[in-house]
C-alpha cells in the first residue's frame, strides 16, 4: 500500500583510473607438438593497500593473502627452470592483478591471453594457502569437476598428503578466486587449499584457521610478524608443481567430467 511521507537523499562517489599490470613468464616445453599448449600456474599479486587503521596500523601487507601465493609461483618457476629436461607442454607463470577488486586481472588474461586462447589446457591457482601449521592434507577446490583430480591424487600420494572434500561447500570457494576466470573460458582449473589434518590427530586445523581469519585476514596484521610454517610452504610448492608437471607431461588434455555443470556451461559439453 502507499506510504505517507517523502524521502530526500543525496549520494556522491569518486573514482580514479590507474594502471595495474599482470606479470607473465613462459618456460618452453620440450615436445615438438605439445610445446604449443600451456599449463598455467597463477597467483594474484594485489592486496588492499593502505586503508582504515586497525590496532594502529593502516598498511595492509597481505603476507598470507597473497604474498605466499606469489612466492609459491616464483618457487615453482625456479623448479621448472632447473629441470634438465623441460616438461612436454610449455608453462605459463601468471601473477595477476585486481583479484581483490573482483578477479579483474585474471579475467582479462583468461579472455585475452598472451598465447592463443585455445592453447591453454589447465590452470593451477595459488591463493592464500594459509601456511600457519604443518600441511598434512589438502582440499583441491574444483578438481572434482574434471580429470585434474587424477594428477592431484597422484601428487598428494607422492607427498604423503591426504586429499579431503571441501568442508564448506556452501561457501562456493571454487568460484571466488582467480581460477574461476579460467573456468569461465572453458579451461579446467583448481585451487589447492589446506586440509584439516593435524599432527596430534585431533584434525581440527579449521579451528586454528578460523581464529586466524578473525584476527588477521584482510587486516594490516597479515604481515611477516605473523605465524608461518615454512616447511608447509615447501610442501605446498612441491604439490602445486607436481600437479602442473603431471598435466604438462600427459599426452591428453585435461577435460571436464561427463555431464559436469561447468563443462556444460563453459566447456562446450552438451
Amino acid at each position: 500500500m502507499a506510504l505517507p511521507g517523502t524521502l530526500s537523499a543525496r549520494w556522491e562517489s569518486a573514482y580514479q583510473d590507474f594502471d595495474s599490470y599482470n606479470v607473465v613468464g613462459k618456460i618452453t616445453g620440450s615436445d615438438a607438438k605439445l610445446r604449443d599448449e600451456y599449463v598455467v600456474h597463477s597467483a594474484h599479486l594485489d592486496h588492499l593497500g593502505v586503508g582504515a587503521p586497525v590496532r594502529g596500523d593502516s598498511i595492509y601487507n597481505g603476507a598470507h593473502d597473497n604474498a605466499t601465493g606469489v612466492a609459491s609461483v616464483l618457487e615453482i618457476a625456479g623448479i621448472y627452470s632447473r629441470l634438465k629436461q623441460k616438461p612436454h607442454r610449455s608453462i605459463l607463470l601468471v601473477l595477476q592483478t585486481g583479484e581483490e577488486l573482483g578477479l579483474l586481472g585474471s579475467a582479462y588474461f583468461a579472455a585475452r591471453p598472451t598465447v592463443p586462447s585455445t592453447s591453454l589446457v589447465a590452470n593451477v591457482n595459488t591463493d592464500m594457502p594459509t601456511l600457519i601449521a604443518p600441511l598434512l592434507s589438502v582440499v583441491p577446490l574444483g578438481a572434482q569437476h574434471s580429470t585434474l583430480a587424477g594428477p592431484v591424487a597422484q601428487a598428494a600420494a607422492y607427498l604423503k598428503l591426504t586429499v579431503e572434500d571441501d568442508p564448506e561447500p556452501e561457501q562456493n570457494r571454487f568460484i571466488r578466486s582467480d581460477q574461476y576466470s579460467f573456468v569461465a573460458q572453458g579451461i579446467p582449473a583448481l585451487h589447492l587449499k589446506y586440509g584439516n589434518r593435524t599432527p596430534d590427530g585431533r584434525n581440527n586445523l579449521s579451528e586454528q584457521v578460523k581464529q586466524w581469519r578473525a584476527l588477521t585476514y584482510h587486516k594490516p596484521q597479515d604481515d611477516m610478524n605473523g605465524t608461518f610454517d615454512f616447511e608447509a610452504g615447501r610442501t605446498y610448492v612441491q604439490l602445486n608443481f607436481l600437479v602442473g608437471y603431471l598435466v604438462a607431461q600427459n599426452p591428453e588434455r585435461p577435460r571436464w567430467n561427463p555431464g559436469d555443470y561447468f563443462g556444460r556451461q563453459f566447456g562446450g559439453q552438451q
